[in-house]
């Protein structure tokens, strides 16, 4: 399934449809962050347990304001400074975030990416987005449109680009205490 105008693909993720695209390191499976039925979709899809939550990113943090709880001054500001960039913070959750989203926690992990696909994309469609690696748990991530069509067919719409050869995964830390959760 091609991907569209902006406008197309907004009214997809609006019904509830998933969205593969490049991401740094791989093709990210997505959806808009707070539709239920999509990110059971996306979950189903994935064959993930929902108790591990999912990654959120953006192209600029005022995106992630509605899932994230207040912050003190001293934990925006760390944020800020890994912001855009390739770190992930564990942030504290806000009241309406979908347990699917964030896990069996109470936490939710978010990113206001630096790599320009995904800040371009986010742009486009005045949103933040779901962002995990495109293949079913346990599998290789795709880094190819064509893998992503061969292991999910038309289940999502494929944003066409590319992923940086050699990229690694965001670092993910817990903002609260600065502990790396994955390096």
């Amino acid at each position: 399934m091609a991907a569209g105008s902006p406008r197309a693909l907004a009214a997809h993720l609006r019904a509830g449809g998933l969205i593969a695209y490049p991401t740094r390191g791989c093709f990210g499976l997505g959806c808009l962050p707070t539709h239920a039925l999509a990110l059971r979709r996306l979950v189903r899809l994935k064959r993930r347990p929902v108790s591990k939550g999912l990654i959120v990113v953006a192209d600029r943090q005022e995106r992630l304001r509605h899932l994230v709880a207040p912050l003190s001054a001293a934990l925006s500001e760390r944020a800020a400074s890994r912001w855009p960039g390739h770190w992930t913070w564990l942030l504290p959750a806000g009241p309406r975030v979908p347990a699917a989203l964030r896990g069996r926690g109470r936490r939710i992990a978010a990113r206001v990416d630096d790599y320009a696909p995904v800040r371009r994309l986010c742009r486009q469609l005045r949103s933040a987005l779901v962002s995990t690696s495109a293949n079913r748990s346990g599998e290789i991530p795709a880094r190819t449109a064509q893998q992503v069509r061969r292991a999910f067919g038309d289940r999502v719409r494929v944003i066409p680009g590319r992923c940086e050869r050699g990229a690694r995964p965001s670092t993910i830390a817990d903002l609260a205490s600065g502990r790396i959760l994955r390096a």
